[in-house]
């Protein structure tokens, strides 16, 4: 029997299941471990630093394995960066930016999608090189977008945290009922 090729919508759930419920699910210690690593990539997956967000979460599990005595799950946390990818990218930076010019009090100075898409056009080729505009770009905007990412990050992360702990809890004593049967 043929199998039907699988639909995008489809491919899409298998991928967030094996990526994100297959690791949580298979993960035999703690579930505050699992929480405490799904917390820490979504913090991190949540601040304007694309393409240094794994290597911030391994960075992250050192300091709390080694310095701090808090340990979490390191494969559970680099997986949950991927949460956010290069297509939100620049909306999420949108966001950050509106926020954190509203948590400045500069709510008339904002600028459209349209204007903020352009001026980060430049950015990403060739003006790179020039020392002056990239100074520019990170003093006028940097702050604003590290400003606004902070409350989305910090809410993400409980929430994340919160929810993980929530489903992992509730899914020890049919884990242990399944296993109970074997």
């Amino acid at each position: 029997m043929t199998q039907r090729p699988r639909t995008r919508r489809q491919r899409l759930q298998r991928y967030l299941r094996l990526s994100f419920l297959v690791p949580l699910l298979r993960g035999r210690r703690r579930p505050e471990l699992a929480a405490r690593a799904t917390a820490v990539g979504l913090f991190w997956a949540f601040t304007p630093t694309f393409g240094l967000r794994m290597p911030l979460v391994f960075i992250t599990w050192l300091i709390a394995r080694h310095l701090l005595r808090a340990d979490f799950t390191l494969v559970i946390g680099l997986a949950w960066t991927w949460a956010t990818n290069a297509l939100v990218t620049l909306p999420l930076y949108f966001g950050f930016y509106l926020t954190g010019r509203a948590l400045q009090g500069d709510v008339a100075g904002l600028m459209s999608f349209d204007t903020f898409r352009a001026g980060w056009a430049p950015l990403t080729a060739s003006d790179l090189g020039q020392p002056e505009r990239l100074y520019l770009a990170l003093r006028d905007w940097g702050l604003v977008l590290w400003l606004g990412a902070l409350p989305w990050a910090v809410a993400m992360a409980c929430l994340g945290y919160g929810a993980a702990a929530r489903y992992l809890r509730g899914r020890r004593p049919l884990h242990r009922a399944g296993r109970a049967l074997k």
